[in-house]
């Protein structure tokens, strides 16, 4: 299972604290997740049932509704979340759409672990940008050919940019911006925090 399928459909779990896969897949689907993450309808399901099979979550069927199945997130699968919710935000040579599903889910993170976690990423950047760049001097004074030298002005360029975008998001998080856990008593990263529409089984 994909980790960034594995984190969002816990996040989406945990912040309804009780739901179905159909509610999570079209609560994905307004996040506009087919834009920024590889995640199929199909594997959203998949996702729920393997987690059942694991213990993160608890799978109940519902007597009034046949065939309907609800889930709700074990104590281990909360730890599970919450790993892989910083580990998204920390690394930055994850794939893409985790970092997505890390942003996505950031709220439900105290300020702090949030800011320690962002602050983590940054180092690593920086690193990486201080060893680019001396790769590319050490590739001019080789002699290569100089159109080679692109290569490395397109690595420091993502790289420039990957930490110039995570320095701000860090002094944002600092600075109060956007609600974290335990801020308020219904914020978006708290537990069973999410309010869904009242349903009526099909007869």
């Amino acid at each position: 299972m994909m980790s960034a399928t594995r984190l969002l459909v816990l996040g989406v779990v945990r912040g309804f604290g009780r739901t179905h896969g159909y509610r999570v897949r079209a609560e994905l689907l307004s996040w506009g997740i087919d834009d920024w993450a590889n995640v199929k309808p199909g594997s959203i399901y998949h996702a729920l049932r393997q987690l059942a099979k694991a213990g993160l979550m608890e799978a109940s069927e519902i007597a009034h509704w046949p065939g309907r199945v609800d889930y709700s997130v074990t104590p281990e699968g909360d730890a599970e979340f919450f790993r892989l919710l910083v580990d998204a935000l920390e690394r930055p040579e994850h794939r893409a759409d985790m970092l997505s599903a890390g942003l996505a889910l950031m709220p439900a993170l105290p300020r702090d672990r949030a800011v320690a976690a962002l602050a983590t990423r940054l180092d690593i950047l920086e690193a990486q940008q201080a060893a680019l760049r001396g790769e590319s001097t050490a590739a001019r004074a080789d002699g290569l050919p100089p159109h080679l030298s692109e290569l490395w002005t397109m690595r420091t360029r993502y790289a420039d940019l990957g930490v110039e975008w995570t320095h701000d998001l860090l002094e944002r998080v600092r600075a109060g911006e956007y609600e974290m856990a335990g801020e308020h008593g219904d914020a978006f990263g708290m537990p069973g925090a999410w309010h869904a529409p009242v349903e009526s089984p099909a007869y």
